[in-house]
This record gives C-alpha cells, structure tokens and sequence, in this order.
C-alpha cells in the first residue's frame, strides 16, 4: 500500500512507548527485590536461620531479573530502527509491559511455595506468555516494514523469532512438567542455556554476514 512507504509518526509514539518500556522494566526490576528482607535486632543463631531462609528469594529475585533483562534486551531490539508504531503493535507492546509488571507475583510464588507444582507451573506460564506476546510483537515488526528507518534481514529475524520461540516452546512445556515433578520442571528451563548460547553464535554470524554485503 502506497501509505506503507509515507508513514509519519507527528507524536512520537514509536519513542513513548519506547520510554513507556523502559519505566516499566525498571520498576518490575525494582519490585523484585522487595521480598529480600530480614528482620532486626537478630542473634546469631537466629539470623543464620533467617539467612538460610530467605535464601529462595534471592535465588527466585535471580532468576527473575536475568528473565526480564533478556526480555528488555530482546525489545529494544524489535524498536532498534522503529519510526512509527500502529494499532497492533501499540496493543501488543501494551500487553507485553502488562505482563511484565505482574512478573513479581509469580516470582514471590516461587521463592515462597518453589516445592509446589502450582507455584512453579504459574511461573512457567507467565514467562511462556510473556515471550509469546514478544513474539508476536516482533513478527508484527518484522512484517511492517514500513514502520523501521531499516528493514530487518529475513535470516536475522527467523533467528530472532527461533530464540524466542525456544523459551515460550521450553516454558510452555514446563507447565505440565510441573504436576509431575516440579523439581523436575525447574531443572527443564536449563535446557535454555545450550540452546541461546548456540541462536546467540548464529545471531552474531548473521549479523556480520549482512554488515559485510552492506559495506
């Protein structure tokens, strides 16, 4: 459509939602550490014991910050080279940073109750739909073209959305897992690391490969 290559964005609402993002993952960050607390005017003996206690939250404040950074990283990415924003990628940011800022619940679940099945089966659901919202804010990108200063290579951006995929693919997994064993389902998000190490080497090939056809 003619309208596709003139788009204007007079109010700047590739840049405020942009800047929406940033405060919203900087307070879900924040929130985070809430739970790590220990009382005062302890002894010894009972501040061990109140140490080894709230061990679990600062595994689950952890864990939760390094899972929102690399959605943090994975959206600025998608609005690198944005310009303008429509309809649908509005509502689909909107909804990303909504289930954002509700990530601290599931992260006091998991320090709290992380034995549970529910508990842990909570959080892999909301860390799978976060990553199926950005998902498909960034398929929505990656198909409008004509809202980026800079079109996107079709082999980065399948790489892009195979990344992603894996998490929701690893944590949507993990929901079942976790009425059988939620040890078991924990110990399956690790199945992550190999593979982000292995779409990081070919994000970074891909990437010098179109930098050098552009030279």
């Amino acid at each position: 459509m003619i309208g596709h290559q003139r788009v204007r964005d007079a109010e700047g609402s590739a840049v405020r939602l942009l800047a929406l993002s940033d405060g919203v993952f900087a307070i879900a960050m924040t929130l985070l550490a809430l739970d790590i607390t220990l009382p005062s005017g302890l002894d010894p003996a009972r501040f061990e014991q109140a140490l080894g206690d709230v061990m679990p939250n600062v595994w689950a404040y952890a864990l939760s910050f390094v899972v929102i950074a690399a959605f943090w990283r994975g959206h600025h990415q998608i609005f690198r080279y944005a310009r303008a924003v429509d309809g649908t990628v509005t509502k689909l940011g909107l909804l990303s940073l909504g289930l954002i800022a509700m990530m601290p619940f599931p992260t006091t679940l998991l320090a709290e109750y992380g034995d549970l099945s529910r508990s842990v089966a909570v959080y892999s659901g909301a860390v799978a739909a976060m990553g199926a919202t950005q998902l498909a804010l960034m398929v929505a990108m990656w198909k409008r073209p004509w809202l980026s200063s800079a079109a996107l290579p079709d082999p980065v951006a399948r790489n892009d959305v195979a990344d992603l995929a894996s998490t929701v693919l690893v944590f949507a997994v993990a929901v079942p897992l976790a009425f059988i064993s939620p040890t078991g389902a924990k110990l399956w998000w690790a199945v992550l690391i190999p593979v982000k190490f292995l779409t990081g080497r070919r994000d970074k090939r891909l990437r010098a490969a179109t930098q050098q056809l552009g030279a």
